[in-house]
C-alpha cells in the first residue's frame, strides 16, 4: 500500500478532494514522520502545529460542504526559510532574526495559500542563505538523507532534504547561486528554477524585511518528489505582482515536443572551466543515451553561448555587484579600500578574495557593462534555442560532498576525482542559465557507485518553463531517475 508521504503533491490533492484521505490525517502523517524521523536530518526547523492543524480541519469542512481552494486543497508542505510566512518565524539562519516574525505571507507564499495549501512549517537554510551548505548558528546543521555525513546542499538544503526524506511533498525555493538545483541534485528530486521574473520575489529575505524590489538574478521556484508537481505548483506561482498585473499576465507557452523522440537536444558535458567528477558524468550520459534510444535528435555543442568562461565572469560580477550592496557600510568600505590594494598587485581575479572585494565594491559604470554583457548573452542563448528544445548541462560537478564548515566559500576546497578545485566551482554550471535569465530543471538521473544522487540540468528558452519540466517527466517515463531515498522508506511507527 502506498503510504501518505509517497504520494505525489497532485496525487494527495486529489485524494483529499475525493475524501480518501482527510487534510488533517495527511497533515498529522508528516508530522509523526518529522517527530519520529526528523532529529538526523533537521531540515524542518520550525512549525506552527495548532494553526496547521485548524487549516486542516478548515479544508475537511470545505470538502464535505462541497467547495474546493484549489488545485492544492488540503495538501500540507513546508517553505524554505527566506520566505516570510504570517505566524511562523523567518530566521534564515540569522541571529539579528531569531525573534523576527511577519505579519504577512511572500507573495509566493500567499500564492500557494490561496490555492489550498496548509502551510505547517519551515525548512533550513544557511545563514542569509550564502552557501552552499546548509547549516547556521540558529538551526544548526542539515544532513543530507542519503548519508547524513554528507551536506544535502543549499540553500535550500533543508526544503530538498525534507522532500527526500518523505516530511513535506512539495516545498517552495529560491535560486541565485543554485540554491534550488544544487541541493535537488544532491538529494535526488526534482527542482525548478524559474525564468527570471515569472513569480514574485517580494517577502523574500534576503534582502531585509520588508524589501520591496525584485533582487537581481535570484528567482523562486518549486521543488518536488514527482515532475508533475514542478508544473503544478509553477501554475499555482506564475504571474506578475501587484504593481504589474494591471499590464502583464504570465502565460507560459506549451511544450512544442510531445514525447521525448521528439525533443532536439543540445548537451554539454565536460569544459575545462570546470571539470566534472566521472561518477556524475556518467550517469548524465545513461540519461543522454535513453535519450537518444527514444529516438531524441542529440548534438554535442563546441561551447556555451557567449563562452562559458566568459559568461561566468559576467554572472560572477553581476552577483557579487548584489551581495555588495547588503553589506554593511564598514565592512563595504573596508572591502573597498582591498579591492584597490590588490588590484595593484594583480589578485583580484574570480574566485579569490581580492575578486569578490573588487566585484562587491564595482561603480555603477562598470556594473552597466556587465549588465550590457548580460543581455548580449540572452540573445546568443535565444539564437541558440532556435535549432534545440533544451540544452543539458551538469546541475553540479560533483555528488554531495562531506561537511566542510570551516573558512569560507572563497577558502574552502573540493575534490574532483583526485585534483583539488576551488569551492565556487560549485556555482560554475549553474551560472549559464542564472545570468541569462533561463529556466533550468535538476532532475535526478541516477546514482553514483557511491550510493549518491546526480543531477542533470536540463535549461531551456526564456520562458519555455513547461519544456524543461516536461523533458524531466518524460525522462522518469522512461526510467531515468533516483530511486526513491531509503529514508523515505521508513516508518514512523
Amino acid at each position: 500500500m502506498t503510504e501518505i508521504h509517497q504520494l505525489a503533491a497532485g496525487e494527495l490533492a486529489a485524494a483529499i478532494a475525493r475524501g480518501d484521505i482527510s487534510s488533517r490525517a495527511a497533515l498529522d502523517h508528516y508530522l509523526g514522520r518529522i517527530e519520529t524521523l526528523g532529529e538526523p536530518i533537521n531540515a524542518v526547523v520550525a512549525m506552527d502545529i495548532e494553526a496547521a492543524r485548524q487549516r486542516a480541519d478548515a479544508a475537511d469542512a470545505a470538502i464535505a460542504a462541497g467547495q474546493n481552494w484549489g488545485p492544492l486543497h488540503g495538501v500540507p508542505m513546508t517553505i524554505k526559510d527566506t520566505y516570510e510566512v504570517a505566524g511562523l518565524p523567518t530566521v534564515v539562519g540569522e541571529p539579528k532574526l531569531k525573534d523576527y516574525r511577519s505579519s504577512d505571507d511572500a507573495v509566493a507564499v500567499a500564492r500557494l495559500r490561496a490555492a489550498g495549501a496548509v502551510i505547517f512549517g519551515k525548512s533550513n537554510t544557511p545563514r542569509l542563505a550564502q552557501d552552499v551548505q546548509t547549516f547556521n548558528p540558529i538551526y544548526g546543521t542539515t544532513n543530507n538523507p542519503w548519508n547524513t555525513e554528507r551536506t544535502s546542499g543549499g540553500s535550500s538544503g533543508g526544503a530538498a532534504a525534507g522532500l527526500a526524506a518523505g516530511f513535506t511533498p512539495l516545498e517552495l525555493g529560491s535560486d541565485l547561486a543554485g540554491s534550488i538545483r544544487t541541493p535537488s541534485s544532491w538529494c535526488g528530486v526534482y527542482g525548478h528554477k524559474t525564468s527570471y521574473g515569472v513569480i514574485p520575489m517580494r517577502g523574500h529575505i534576503p534582502g531585509p524585511p520588508g524589501t520591496r524590489g525584485e533582487p537581481d538574478l535570484c528567482v523562486a521556484g518549486p521543488l518536488a518528489r514527482h515532475p508533475a508537481d514542478l508544473s503544478l505548483a509553477l501554475d499555482v506561482l506564475a504571474g506578475a505582482d501587484t504593481i504589474d498585473a494591471s499590464v502583464w499576465q504570465a502565460q507560459l507557452p506549451a511544450p512544442k515536443p510531445t514525447t521525448l523522440a521528439d525533443f532536439k537536444i543540445g548537451y554539454l558535458f565536460e569544459h575545462d572551466f570546470c571539470p566534472i567528477a566521472a561518477a556524475v558524468k556518467a550517469r548524465l550520459e545513461d540519461a543522454l543515451e535513453a535519450a537518444r534510444r527514444a529516438g531524441a535528435t542529440v548534438t554535442k555543442l563546441d561551447e556555451l553561448p557567449g563562452g562559458f568562461e566568459a559568461s561566468y565572469e559576467t554572472y560572477d560580477r553581476l552577483l557579487n555587484g548584489l551581495v555588495g550592496a547588503s553589506i554593511p557600510d564598514k565592512l563595504y568600505n573596508k572591502a573597498k579600500r582591498g579591492a584597490k590594494v590588490m588590484g595593484l598587485v594583480g589578485k583580484n581575479d574570480v574566485g579569490t578574495t581580492g575578486g569578490f572585494a573588487e566585484r562587491a565594491t564595482t561603480s555603477h559604470r562598470d556594473w552597466a557593462k556587465a549588465d550590457e554583457a548580460r543581455h548580449k548573452l540572452r540573445e546568443k542563448w535565444h539564437t541558440l534555442f532556435a535549432d534545440y528544445d533544451v540544452v543539458l548541462l551538469p546541475s553540479v560537478c560533483v555528488p554531495a560532498i562531506a561537511h566542510d564548515q570551516g573558512g569560507n566559500v572563497l577558502s574552502r576546497k573540493i575534490d574532483v576525482d583526485g585534483n583539488s578545485h576551488g569551492y565556487t566551482n560549485l556555482f560554475r554550471w549553474i551560472a549559464p542559465a542564472t545570468v541569462a535569465g533561463l529556466p533550468a530543471t535538476s532532475a535526478p538521473v541516477g546514482l553514483t557507485d557511491d550510493g549518491l544522487p546526480v543531477g542533470l540540468q536540463i535549461v531551456g528558452d526564456y520562458g519555455h518553463d513547461l519544456t524543461t519540466i516536461a523533458f524531466a517527466q518524460h525522462l522518469a517515463a522512461a526510467g531515468v531517475e533516483a530511486p526513491a531515498c531509503p529514508f523515505a522508506g521508513k516508518s514512523e511507527a
